[in-house]
């Protein structure tokens, strides 16, 4: 069962904070905390808004990427109401001047790469709108999960904008330069089939099952040895983007340091001694 963790809490009854404490009280009233376990559930609570991003939820985020509790092992990115997130709140752009909106987006970069490059695995749940700038924090999730009613769009051009959350770099990771132009230019709306299909989600659920799966999936992941779950997070993407001989070097080294763990070692003596599940 999940327990909501709250900033304005005392502590426990010895009087000393918990880590969980110390990192809701940075954390904005449209930002929630609970824990699962190993389990980090973080929440977008801008409902009336559809989760529209304003500085003080993209701080909040990097607050807890920054400093998460030491025993967390994954996080569940949700969102309250019908909609994971419909973008950029532009009341945040107001009349700033070019170098004022390149901080901006430099911000925004900052976050996203602390999350996507940090050492937690982010299960995201997406559902109704995934717009805009919330497109580009679901691209910046490990793994994706997404309801039948999702739908995805970037209609920055239509408001003579461009992305700015670094989703002209990893949106076409996802699902090519081609298919995010066409996006872009014409406005065009992908529903949760065709975003499952494009690589935009790694799962498909009905209506509400979404956040079960997430937590499925991120407590699996939980369960994975932290020296694996950093060579997936940290060198994976870099083997990805080197050339192949960088790439095969890496991987070797990586391969080394994982399997000479003293967790590795332990796990492949059960599974040779027929304790641990086989793959089926």
């Amino acid at each position: 069962m999940s327990e909501a963790v709250s900033g304005d809490e005392s502590g426990d009854e010895s009087g000393g904070a918990r880590p969980d404490d110390a990192v809701a009280a940075l954390l904005p009233r449209s930002l929630t905390l609970q824990r699962e376990g190993p389990i980090a559930i973080l929440r977008l609570a801008r409902p009336a808004k559809r989760n529209a991003l304003d500085d003080a939820t993209v701080l909040g985020l990097e607050a807890f990427f920054a400093a998460p509790p030491s025993d967390v092992r994954a996080v569940v990115l949700d969102a309250e109401g019908e909609h994971f997130s419909a973008g950029l709140d532009l009341a945040e752009l107001g009349d700033t001047d070019a170098v004022a909106g390149v901080e901006h987006s430099r911000f925004w970069h900052r976050v996203f790469d602390r999350m996507e490059r940090g050492r937690l695995p982010v299960v995201s749940v997406l559902k109704g709108a995934v717009v805009g700038g919330g497109l580009e924090l679901a691209a910046a999730t490990h793994v994706r999960v997404a309801e039948s009613g999702a739908f995805y769009a970037l209609p920055e051009a239509r408001h003579g904008l461009f992305v700015g959350g670094g989703g002209s770099v990893r949106i076409p990771r996802l699902i090519g330069v081609p298919r995010m132009t066409d996006m872009m230019l014409t406005g065009r709306v992908l529903d949760a089939d065709e975003g499952q299909q494009l690589g935009i989600s790694t799962y498909l659920t009905e209506p509400g099952g979404g956040f079960p799966k997430a937590l499925e999936l991120a407590h699996r992941i939980a369960a994975n040895p932290p020296t694996s779950t950093f060579a997936v997070l940290q060198a994976l993407p870099r083997i990805a983007a080197a050339r192949d001989e960088e790439g095969y070097l890496m991987e070797s080294l990586m391969a080394a340091i994982s399997s000479s763990s003293a967790d590795a070692q332990d796990r492949m003596s059960a599974f040779l001694d027929g304790h641990a599940g086989k793959v089926r």
